[in-house]
């Protein structure tokens, strides 16, 4: 007879062991009865925010009712999603202490260009009647793919916002009634630059009608990638689903290491469970929710500005911001203030955080460029612009 030894059961958890650091995180009271602590629980929200360009912003016009500025491409105008102390608001109250500014009308992150805000609740109250009213004519300017029409364009296509995290756009019949005019005012023998006069406000609406034209903004970094097919989504043609779509578009970028671009994170992209993690590999593909929103992304859809991706809902949270500096590991430092090279500076690092954990080369001042401004804003009562641009004047060239 042969005797087996049975081992007893392990046990699947050995418990919580707790030390003096633990035991001192709380105190005790009672009242009626009852044992109380002190519930006051601290949450540390981890971002990283993305650069933006160096460029200043230049104030146009600042009198007792408005701040009216130029904005620079790649700087949202308040804090929304990815982004806190790299918006227009936080730096005009930071280096031009304009505080309590009110919001009139807002323009997309990367466009740039005329940007109006009220001092007074009274007077954002007043323009905004103007703007509901569609009293308020704006005047845009672009440079685009390709000879586009000499004569007079009127686009009336319908656009459906295809991803409010992502902010992507396309013509579709489901899509809401959108108008846009368009003129063009030089050609240099490969772009040309084109006047625009948006007559609704949907998100996107200059980009998306100038794509489904077959003349997108020359560095459109969404509208004007391989991503969309050979045509790049001229005539509307584009044989991929929302959801294969979006794959596409990410999977370009993270090939390009350029999601900052997009305002959007690998992060962002793994909070959701259907997610892959791209790294920083170029040969895996994300898959994104056709309408994932969360925390970090703003509502797109407006109806005051044909250009804006971010509207006053989207809370202005007081999460502290861990900024991380995203170099290279070749490169090893970094500037400091007075522009002398140094020591990298020491880094806050999370262990839970898939962005932490990669390294890319910040994007040129180059990059941070879309070849789309915002040149005039004129109302019952004023009218304010901005200098053309330098890609918009007629000799430029690439």
């Amino acid at each position: 007879m042969v005797t087996r030894y049975v081992p007893p059961p392990r046990k699947l958890s050995t418990g919580v062991s707790f030390g003096a650091a633990h035991f001192a995180e709380t105190s005790y009271y009672f009242e009626g009865g009852l044992r109380k602590n002190n519930d006051f629980l601290r949450n540390t929200v981890h971002r990283h925010e993305p650069p933006v360009t160096a460029q200043p912003i230049q104030i146009l016009v600042e009198d007792d009712e408005v701040v009216v500025v130029d904005k620079p491409s790649s700087l949202p105008v308040h804090p929304c999603g990815r982004f806190r102390h790299n918006t227009v608001i936080f730096i005009l109250g930071k280096e031009h202490d304009l505080k309590e500014l009110h919001t009139i009308h807002r323009l997309d992150r990367m466009t740039s260009g005329v940007l109006m805000f009220a001092k007074t609740a009274e007077v954002s109250k007043r323009i905004d009647e103007q703007v509901r009213e569609r009293q308020l004519e704006k005047e845009y300017v672009c440079r685009v793919v390709g000879e586009f029409p000499e004569h007079e364009v009127v686009c009336e296509e319908p656009i459906l916002v295809v991803s409010y995290k992502v902010g992507v756009c396309r013509v579709d019949p489901k899509g809401k009634f959108c108008k846009t005019i368009f003129q063009r005012l030089s050609y240099n023998g490969k772009t040309s630059v084109v006047k625009c006069l948006p007559r609704t406000g949907r998100m996107h609406q200059i980009r998306v009608h100038l794509q489904y034209l077959g003349h997108p903004i020359v560095n459109d970094p969404i509208y004007n990638m391989e991503a969309w097919g050979p045509d790049r989504g001229k005539g509307g043609k584009i044989d991929k689903t929302d959801e294969e779509l979006l794959k596409a578009l990410v999977k370009e970028h993270c090939s390009k290491q350029s999601l900052d671009i997009l305002g959007i994170s690998e992060e962002d992209l793994n909070s959701s469970a259907e997610n892959k993690d791209c790294g920083n590999s170029s040969d895996r593909t994300q898959s994104v929710p056709a309408d994932p929103i969360n925390e970090n992304s703003c509502p797109a859809e407006d109806t005051k500005d044909p250009e804006r991706t971010d509207i006053a809902a989207c809370p202005l949270t007081s999460d502290s911001n861990l900024e991380t500096l995203e170099k290279t590991k070749e490169l090893g430092s970094c500037e400091n203030q007075d522009g002398q090279t140094g020591e990298k500076s020491s880094e806050e690092k999370d262990p839970l955080c898939v962005e932490c954990k990669i390294t890319r080369q910040d994007p040129s001042p180059k990059e941070l460029v879309m070849y789309l401004h915002a040149l005039r804003y004129k109302g019952a009562e004023f009218e304010y612009c901005s200098k053309m641009p330098e890609w918009a004047m007629e000799d430029w060239e690439e």
